[in-house]
C-alpha cells in the first residue's frame, strides 16, 4: 500500500519514536511510505526581542534532530509552518493523521489522499490547546488507532466511538535488556528530564530531595533531550545526561534500583517499560501504560498523580526492602514485559491499516 504519515514538527519525542518505528517497518514490509510535517513556528517578535537584550543573541529556529533522522524514508518538511492541505500530500492508499492538529487537516483532504486514520498517542485534552477543537477531532468519524485500552475506553465512553483499535507500544528487547543483578550498594534512583509541565518533574525533584534526607548517599540519575533552562532548582548531585546515545539509555535503566515516573497524563509512558526490561522496577503516577501494568509490591508502586508523599513512600519501600526481595521485584518487572513485541505491534497495526482501507474502498 502508498502509506502518507502526517506529522507535528519533528522530534526526539517519545510520539514520534513510536511513528518512526511504525513507518520504518512499514517499509521493510514493503509498503511506500511518505512523511509530511510542517517545520517548527517561527519564535515570535517579542520573544526573539527579549533574547537579544539580554545579551543572548537573535535566536533563530534551527532544525531539530528527530528519530525520523537517518531512516531513510521519504520526508518532506513545508517550507513553513502551516497547515498540510491536498496540494502537498501525494495520492495514497491510507493517510494517517498523528495528533489532534493533523487530524482536523486530514479530514479536508480529497478521498484520493487515502483511508482517513488516525492515530491516537495520548489524550490531548490539555489547558494549552483549544479542547473543544481537540475534542472534536475525537467525534469525528476518523479510523482510530490508540495505543492503550485507557485510551480505548475514553473513545468508547466520552466520544461514542465503539470501533477503535488498540495497538499497544512495545520495547525492543534486543535494545533495552539487562543481565540479572542485584539492588545497587549506592541507592540510585533514575528518571526522565523534561520541563514539559505534564511530564511532572517538580513533584521528581521533591521526591529525590525528600528521598536525599533518608538516604544521603543517594545517587540521582536522569536523562532527557533538552538541558536544563535554569527555571528549576537542580541538586548539584544530580547526574543528568543530554540526549545520549539511544543504545547507551539501557546501561542508564540498569544502573537504577527504581525508575520514578511523575508525569500528570502519559498516553502510553514507553521509559517505563523500557526501565522494565532493564530489569528496574517502576514507580510511577497512575497514568499510562504504568496505571496497567504496575502491581504494588509486586513489579513497582503506584501513586496518585502529584501525590508528592505517596511517591516518596513507593520509592522507599524498594529501597528499604530486603536484598532478596529487591531481586524479586526486578526478576517481576523484567517478567511483566517480556512478552511486548514490536514484530506483534507491528503487524496489529499493518492490519488495522489494511481493515481502514478496505472498509473505505469496499473490500
Amino acid at each position: 500500500m502508498r502509506i502518507t504519515f502526517l506529522l507535528p514538527p519533528v522530534n526526539m519525542s517519545g510520539g514520534i519514536r513510536v511513528i518512526a518505528i511504525y513507518a520504518q517497518a512499514l517499509a521493510h514490509r514493503g509498503h511506500e511510505i511518505f512523511l509530511i510535517s510542517p517545520p517548527p513556528k517561527p519564535i515570535p517578535l517579542r520573544r526573539r526581542l527579549k533574547t537579544f537584550i539580554r545579551g543572548k543573541g537573535w535566536p533563530r529556529v534551527r532544525r531539530a534532530l528527530s528519530h525520523i533522522d537517518g531512516l531513510g524514508l521519504q520526508h518532506h518538511v513545508l517550507s513553513s509552518h502551516r497547515p498540510i492541505g491536498n496540494e502537498d500530500v501525494p495520492d495514497a492508499d491510507v493517510v494517517i493523521a498523528t495528533w489532534w492538529e493533523t487530524a482536523e487537516w486530514i479530514q479536508a483532504l480529497s478521498p484520493s489522499k487515502g483511508s482517513k486514520v488516525y492515530f491516537i498517542q495520548g489524550y490531548e485534552v490539555f489547558p494549552y490547546l483549544p479542547i473543544d477543537r481537540v475534542e472534536q477531532t475525537y467525534r469525528s468519524q476518523l479510523k482510530k488507532i490508540v495505543v492503550a485500552r485507557w485510551l480505548q475506553e475514553v473513545m468508547r465512553t466520552h466520544y461514542g466511538d465503539h470501533d477503535v483499535v488498540v495497538v499497544p507500544n512495545a520495547v525492543d528487547h534486543q535494545q533495552f535488556h539487562a543481565p540479572l543483578r542485584g539492588r545497587q550498594v549506592q541507592p540510585t534512583v533514575g528518571f526522565l528530564y523534561s520541563e514539559m509541565p505534564l511530564k511532572g518533574i517538580d513533584v521528581t525533584l521533591q521526591v529525590l530531595d525528600a528521598l536525599r534526607k533518608m538516604y544521603p548517599e543517594l545517587r540521582a540519575i536522569g536523562f532527557g533531550s533538552s538541558p536544563p533552562s535554569g527555571s528549576l532548582k537542580l541538586d548539584s548531585t544530580i547526574e543528568l545526561l543530554i540526549s545520549p546515545p539511544q543504545d547507551e539509555i539501557r546501561n542508564i535503566y540498569a544502573q537504577c534500583d527504581v525508575w520514578l515516573s511523575t508525569s500528570r497524563s502519559e498516553g502510553f509512558n514507553l521509559i517505563a517499560i523500557e526501565a522494565m526490561a532493564c530489569r528496574t522496577p517502576v514507580v510511577s503516577t497512575r497514568t499510562g501504560w504504568p496505571a496497567e501494568a504496575v502491581i504494588d509490591g509486586y513489579n513497582g508502586m503506584l501513586a496518585e498523580i502529584d501525590d508528592v508523599t505517596g511517591l516518596i513512600s513507593g520509592v522507599e519501600k524498594i529501597l528499604s526492602g530486603s536484598p532478596e526481595e529487591w531481586c524479586l521485584m526486578s526478576e517481576n518487572a523484567f517478567q511483566t514485559v517480556s512478552l511486548s513485541s514490536w514484530d506483534r505491534s507491528i503487524v496489529l497495526f499493518e492490519q488495522a491499516l489494511i481493515q481502514a482501507f478496505q472498509g473505505t474502498n469496499g473490500g
